[in-house]
């Protein structure tokens, strides 16, 4: 596996130099750098090109949710991970929809934290359990999830759904389940109106709501 670099966003230093020592000697993951405010971060993996950002939400100067949309608009390939004391679900919401692949509370432990690096860069989405429980416990007294329930995608709409959430193209869904690239684009239709989705994002928030990437 090629080494993971990783830049870190944080206002408190200590928590830079723990998160340093805690990933630092790890075989598959270098520190590409690490900032105190997002602005200076921002001017920095603008040259360093991290695959991953691990980043606080709660900034002196830029909160983590416009730093990820920032980041997302002038770099999309680059994966966002927040680290946060909050397991807030307005928090999360935002976070996701502003681009970041993962969310991360602080007292997540160094094989979590490897964990989540290694799904998120390989295209999946990570969330700690305590966030995974927040989401599920709001979702259960959400208008959205009495809506949600109403619409019923068929087993191949769902395969094609667990495809897109690992950034599979048209070509590579056609080639994965021997359709072809037409028949996956009807599908993708059939999906966001079903679901009233716009966006990838949307839709992944909508299949994380719905379990049904498990």
């Amino acid at each position: 596996m090629d080494k993971i670099s990783v830049y870190i966003v944080d206002d408190h230093q200590i928590i830079l130099d723990g998160l340093k020592a805690l990933l630092g000697q790890d075989k598959v993951i270098e520190i590409a750098g690490e900032s105190t405010r997002c602005k200076d971060a921002f001017e920095m993996i603008s040259i360093s090109r991290p695959d991953v950002i691990l980043t606080d939400i709660h900034m002196p100067d830029m909160n983590g949710i416009e730093f990820a949309r920032l980041v997302k608009k002038n770099f999309p390939e680059i994966k966002i991970i927040a680290l946060s004391m909050s397991a807030d679900e307005a928090l999360i919401s935002d976070m996701l929809d502003a681009g970041a692949s993962g969310y991360l509370v602080k007292n997540t432990g160094k094989e979590e934290l490897r964990e989540a690096l290694i799904r998120v860069v390989s295209g999946e989405v990570y969330f700690s359990p305590e966030v995974a429980a927040q989401l599920s416990k709001s979702l259960l007294n959400s208008r959205r999830r009495e809506e949600a329930e109403v619409i019923k995608l068929t087993q191949r709409e769902i395969e094609i759904v667990r495809l897109i959430a690992k950034e599979f193209s048209n070509e590579q869904i056609a080639n994965t389940l021997f359709i072809s690239e037409r028949t996956v684009e009807t599908h993708r239709k059939n999906i966001f109106r079903k679901t009233k989705i716009k966006g990838v994002i949307g839709l992944l928030k909508y299949a994380m709501e719905n379990k049904l990437l498990n």
